[in-house]
């Protein structure tokens, strides 16, 4: 008997052990779906979010196109170059770029500048009123810190009454500062043409030097005022570096250099020296009619298209013709004796004289 109930016992267990075991199995097996699930649904959902974000993409990429495209079919070039005249329309910036610009392509625009102002201004000159070499050193001296304009309607009676080195050498300084007071710093500059004229009585036999090792000892006078005298009086090139150059090479990209004797070094070797002289003319002519300091009358500028500082001056054609000064608005230029090729105005002399 007791055989018996044990093996009844030991088969309730082994049966209870094979039911447990059924249901830990299926336990683990419904574990392992709902595992797959998530897994799948994580995957689904994550190719989802990648879908959506590749097509947010695709969208952003077409809209940044579409944006570019109108830009390039609306894009125009600056106004070109018309001689003599200023053009009739600006419209959009050169797309030269200084920075991706190589020295060879700088030479060739610059050159191609000076062209183009050249035929603008055939008829560019030294500004300032002059019938021999000594009055244009006087002349150049006094013109420092003032408008050639008044020094012109300055010197006709400053000449009249010392027309020679030995004169002016002889001079009453005090006379002499009366004369030349409506140029301004009259003081200094009476001491520099005194100085200046007694050199050249003294050293040079009363006559204006033609070499720039010599000008620039006499009293007052420097690089620019030498590079004046000789390319004008005697036909020696030399390029002048004054305010208004110095200003629009910068401006056009031909140097970076503050310094004059750095600038007049640099522009030298962009230029062949036969130009040296017009070159300086021309550009000064630009920079006192259209190339303004404070605001460039870029829409009317005919040398706009080359110029890689277009726009930072008045774009408006219309009223960027309204910037414009002496003959190229219409009004009286600086000489009271302009050459005969002048297509302007003669200065008026100063009131009271």
């Amino acid at each position: 008997m007791r055989k018996a109930t044990t093996r009844k016992k030991s088969a309730a267990t082994a049966a209870t052990g094979t039911s447990a075991a059924k249901k830990v199995t299926a336990k683990t097996a419904a574990t392992k779906k709902a595992a797959a699930k998530k897994t799948a649904a994580a995957k689904s959902a994550a190719k989802k979010t990648t879908a959506k974000k590749t097509t947010a993409g695709d969208t952003t990429a077409k809209k940044a196109a579409a944006s570019k495209t109108p830009a390039k079919k609306t894009a125009t070039k600056a106004p070109a170059k018309t001689a003599g005249t200023t053009p009739a329309k600006a419209t959009a910036a050169p797309t030269r770029a200084l920075k991706d610009e190589s020295r060879t392509a700088m030479v060739r625009r610059a050159r191609r500048m000076n062209r183009e102002l050249a035929e603008v201004y055939p008829y560019a000159h030294p500004e300032l009123d002059f019938r021999n070499s000594f009055e244009l050193l006087c002349a150049t001296v006094l013109s420092a810190q003032t408008t050639d304009l008044r020094v012109n309607q300055t010197t006709p009676a400053l000449f009249a009454a010392y027309p020679t080195p030995e004169d002016m050498a002889a001079a009453d300084p005090e006379r002499l500062e009366e004369l030349i007071r409506p140029t301004g710093f009259f003081r200094a500059k009476a001491k520099s043409l005194l100085g200046l004229s007694a050199a050249l009585r003294d050293r040079f036999d009363g006559e204006v030097p033609g070499r720039l090792e010599d000008l620039v000892t006499l009293p007052g006078v420097g690089r620019k005022t030498a590079n004046v005298v000789l390319g004008n009086a005697f036909g020696v090139p030399g390029i002048t570096v004054d305010t208004h150059f110095g200003r629009l090479v910068r401006r056009f990209g031909w140097t970076e250099q503050t310094d004059p004797e750095k600038v007049e070094a640099e522009i030298a070797e962009i230029f062949p020296k036969s130009e040296w002289t017009m070159l300086s003319h021309r550009v000064v002519f630009h920079g006192r009619r259209v190339c303004h300091s404070r605001k460039p009358a870029c829409g009317a500028c005919p040398i706009a298209h080359d110029c890689p500082s277009y726009g930072e001056g008045e774009l408006d054609p219309e009223k960027a013709k309204k910037l414009l000064k002496y003959e190229m608005g219409g009004q009286p230029g600086q000489r009271l004796r302009p050459p005969a090729d002048y297509p302007g105005q003669p200065a008026p002399p100063l009131a009271g004289r």
